[in-house]
């Protein structure tokens, strides 16, 4: 049985624009549509208006903007929308404030494409009978995001699953936005907090490539499912087939690790903690470290247990994470700056020109969670480390002559995309613990 909705007008019109042109167009509505509001703030504040009340409804209006334009376009427009969402707990909040429930929709959810299209994707990947493998298919999506939307299923055997169905013309709509962005960079960076919006954009660029072919997800995704079978802590749903566009995998339930937010520490803490444990964990468990740490990938099941889902980005570490990495937060959490300097400089991250204690004093608060039995992630901690870096950031400081070797892109992209959620969830964890038991080197004596 196929369960299909009525499509609106409304619906019709959700069609992912694949024109480079089209989609170049919405996004610089962005910085254009900034420029008529403060326009507009002006001749307010010219008639009286208060300058406070003109400058919290500018902020909203941005806002929303930018979930309507990144939202509807999806592609590489929501993905960029989705990174600034994990780090929201980072820009100050005028700027945090108005985004954070618009941003955080867009972890999970957009406009859906037209079911129609949707059929049209499977009856391509999976055969004109695509029907018969299936005992149902809700033709409504349970989420929509940046590259794809999910189906509830029902296998002909019973089990339920999730049919994940690729936009069409996702791949060129991620080149296409990515790029685009790149150039807006400098009109786009006031909406964003300062963030870096060029080498956010590149990172995601470099792997656009992985997350649109879903044979190289569900290969991924299988790993981790079956390393993880049976896991007290863990679940990762098991996949059923995967073609480059259609991934049919278990269907897990469970609240977004966003929606405690507010609710008991207790239960906050202990779900952040398998959180970040799983990010530290995945490499040496199955080999792999998952990629995109943002809450929406990330579900606490009724018992309790973190279900795991979206593989599309990863890396592939058979070793488990380098022991060097373990080193040298070892080396400055015990302030050992000489050791440090020299293991930073043979993994590629510093040239000559920096002193061991500058390095150790930047450094230093970001490794200050791995120096304690127990450390509170919050906002203004995190806002705290963000201007910081900013404030090394001219051409003499330390931060502007820290290099990140290839090898460690992702690893880095993980370590500070956790520390973004666990600020945001504001919890208590022992990451100290995490380290030891996950991260080779951290736990040694040389």
């Amino acid at each position: 049985m196929t369960t299909e909705p009525q499509a609106s007008a409304d619906d019709r019109g959700r069609v992912l624009p694949e024109s480079t042109f089209g989609r170049g167009a919405r996004l610089l509505s962005l910085p254009l549509g900034a420029a008529a509001r403060a326009g507009v703030g002006v001749g307010r504040r010219l008639l009286g208006a208060p300058a406070d009340e003109v400058d919290a409804d500018l902020r909203d209006a941005a806002a929303e903007q930018l979930f309507q334009v990144l939202g509807e376009l999806k592609g590489g427009a929501m993905k960029f929308g989705q990174a600034l969402s994990l780090f929201e707990a980072m820009l100050p909040e005028d700027v945090a404030g108005p985004f954070r429930e618009r941003l955080r929709k867009l972890q999970d959810a957009a406009p859906p494409m037209p079911s129609s299209r949707a059929q049209a994707v499977l009856r391509a990947e999976l055969g004109t009978d695509w029907r018969r493998e299936f005992a149902e298919v809700d033709l409504r999506p349970a989420a929509a995001a940046s590259i794809g939307q999910v189906h509830r299923a029902r296998l002909a055997d019973g089990r339920p699953v999730a049919i994940k169905v690729q936009y069409p013309g996702a791949d060129a709509a991620l080149a296409s936005d990515l790029r685009q962005i790149q150039r807006l960079a400098a009109a786009v960076s006031p909406l964003t907090g300062g963030l870096d919006v060029v080498a956010l954009t590149r990172e995601l660029a470099a792997r656009v490539g992985e997350e649109v072919d879903y044979t190289r997800e569900g290969a991924s995704q299988q790993q981790v499912a079956l390393a993880l079978d049976g896991h007290p802590r863990f679940v990762v749903p098991k996949v059923h087939r995967a073609t480059r566009r259609v991934l049919v995998s278990d269907w897990v339930d469970g609240a977004k690790l966003t929606e405690l937010i507010g609710r008991d520490p207790a239960q906050r803490n202990r779900s952040a903690l398998d959180y970040v444990t799983f990010l530290f964990a995945g490499p040496s468990l199955a080999g792999i470290l998952h990629g995109d740490p943002h809450p929406g990938n990330f579900l606490v099941m009724p018992d309790g247990r973190l279900a795991v889902v979206d593989f599309g980005l990863v890396s592939r570490l058979p070793n488990g994470l380098p022991a060097a990495m373990g080193r040298l937060i070892r080396h400055a959490v015990e302030g050992r700056a000489d050791d440090m300097l020299a293991g930073l400089a043979d993994e590629g991250f510093v040239g000559d020109g920096i002193s061991p204690q500058d390095a150790l004093d930047y450094l230093a608060p970001f490794v200050e969670p791995a120096s304690v039995e127990e450390f509170a992630f919050n906002r203004e901690w995190a806002r705290g480390q963000f201007a910081r870096v900013h404030g090394n950031m001219r051409a003499d400081g330390v931060a502007a002559r820290l290099n990140i070797p290839p090898e460690y892109g992702l690893i880095y992209r993980v370590w500070m995309g956790g520390i973004a959620v666990l600020s945001q969830l504001d919890v208590r964890a022992n990451f100290a613990q995490v380290l030891r038991d996950w991260l080779p080197g951290f736990a040694g004596n040389d």
